[in-house]
């Protein structure tokens, strides 16, 4: 389904963006009351952060990154000895890092905002909240003196900032979890599972640059940022191309998808709407990322085999055919999907004509859970099509309600219910 305001704002989102913006606020606030220490490295650390917040990344299972801002904030939570500095020690705390990390931040932000392309509120927020965490473990330890016995060369102080980076780490994919669940009406733990995936990414290399510039500014001072941050830099492109090769994929898909409808066998937009559909239900169900992608896929092809036909169905509505045909169909284009090397999509889209129960049969445990949401999703679109009205819209509900425990997913149908009357609040 389309992403509404309410669906940025909600749940979860609301509480790590409300976090965020309080950590913010009484973290300016608080050093506007009094002298900037070691104003030079704030501004250095300000500098790195912004650009990373400027060069920020898209990265598949929609998230947005800024891998380089992320390693500076955590590098400046860190630091601790910095060569050139009287003593060669830091002295600012933990309100400071947050003030310099969320200025920086949204100074990095603002030529996005500029053309086009505000940040999402919540990615801004965890940033600043997990340069805080890391902050509030590191900082008093330090400043206190409490830390110098582990600081002269050995193992201990780097193993306990790579604990810190791991924590602050784990702590961030929860916060993303949290924000994930409450956007998607995803249950908690699928968001939890995603995210503790995805840190095992681009995350470790973050958490690994930071480290390595908070210990190496002790020794050389001001030229750590550059020359640390540098494989970041190159990581970061390397992100980028993938992600660049990822939607470029999926934009194949997606045009693909729109052959039935410019040759006049589907209704326009109809393989769209099953697909967003199917996703939300999904997401709903706690599918995991590969497995949305395989039924994002999947929905959106889920009528090529309609190519096959001489004559066009009516409106391309194959819940309106007899069975054996519509097995036919999807055989046919799995088959041409399996060509392409999507064998999990081929086979979704082949499952995707079976009831969930024959007469006199248990269910068919044999039928992926994708086939049975868009077997859902189909029926629902071929009943209701594109209408906005509510009259329409509920009788296609009621109609998936009559074949439902036989020809469709109780489950399925139940959340259907729940994603189609949530977007006709939204409508109202």
């Amino acid at each position: 389904m389309r992403r509404t305001w309410i669906d940025e704002f909600s749940g979860g989102s609301v509480l790590v963006i409300a976090g965020g913006l309080l950590l913010a606020v009484a973290g300016i606030a608080a050093t506007a009351t009094q002298p900037v220490l070691q104003p030079q490295i704030a501004l250095a650390f300000g500098a790195l952060i912004a650009l990373g917040e400027l060069v920020r990344v898209n990265l598949p299972g929609d998230r947005s990154a800024a891998p380089l801002g992320a390693a500076g904030g955590l590098a400046y939570a860190l630091l601790g000895d910095f060569r050139g500095v009287d003593g060669d020690t830091t002295t600012y705390g933990v309100l400071q890092v947050v003030a310099v990390s969320a200025i920086a931040i949204l100074v990095g932000a603002v030529p996005h905002m500029a053309v086009g392309q505000p940040p999402r509120l919540e990615s801004l927020a965890r940033r600043v909240l997990i340069a805080g965490f890391a902050a509030v473990l590191f900082r008093p330890l330090y400043t206190s003196g409490y830390l110098d016995g582990i600081s002269d060369g050995g193992w201990q102080l780097p193993a306990f900032m790579l604990a810190i980076v791991l924590f602050s780490g784990l702590v961030d994919a929860l916060l993303a979890a949290l924000a994930r669940s409450g956007r998607e009406h995803s249950p908690f733990t699928s968001a939890a599972r995603d995210e503790f995936g995805a840190l095992l990414g681009i995350g470790s290399a973050i958490g690994a640059t930071g480290v390595l510039i908070a210990l190496a500014a002790g020794a050389m001072g001001y030229w750590a940022l550059p020359l640390f941050a540098l494989p970041l830099v190159v990581a970061q492109f390397s992100f980028r191309r993938y992600a660049s090769i990822r939607a470029t994929y999926d934009q194949t898909i997606q045009a693909l998808s729109r052959v039935t409808e410019v040759g006049g066998y589907t209704e326009t937009g109809h393989s769209q709407r099953v697909a967003q559909l199917s996703v939300a239900v999904g997401h709903e169900m706690g599918l995991s990322e590969d497995d949305i992608k395989d039924l994002k896929y999947a929905a959106l092809m889920h009528d090529i085999g309609q190519l096959s036909l001489t004559d066009p169905i009516s409106s391309g509505a194959t819940t309106l055919i007899a069975p054996d045909e519509q097995r036919r169909i999807a055989a046919y284009g799995a088959e041409v999907i399996r060509q392409s090397g999507m064998d999990r999509v081929a086979h979704i889209v082949e499952q995707q004509t079976e009831p969930f129960r024959r007469p006199g049969l248990p269910f068919d445990a044999n039928i992926p859970v994708a086939s049975r949401i868009i077997r859902v999703a189909n029926a629902y679109d071929d009943f209701a099509g594109g209408s906005m009205e509510s009259v329409t819209r509920l009788y296609a509900l009621d109609r998936l309600r009559e074949g439902a425990a036989d020809e469709y997913d109780p489950l399925v149908v139940d959340i259907m219910s729940r994603v189609v009357e949530r977007t006709m609040l939204v409508d109202v």
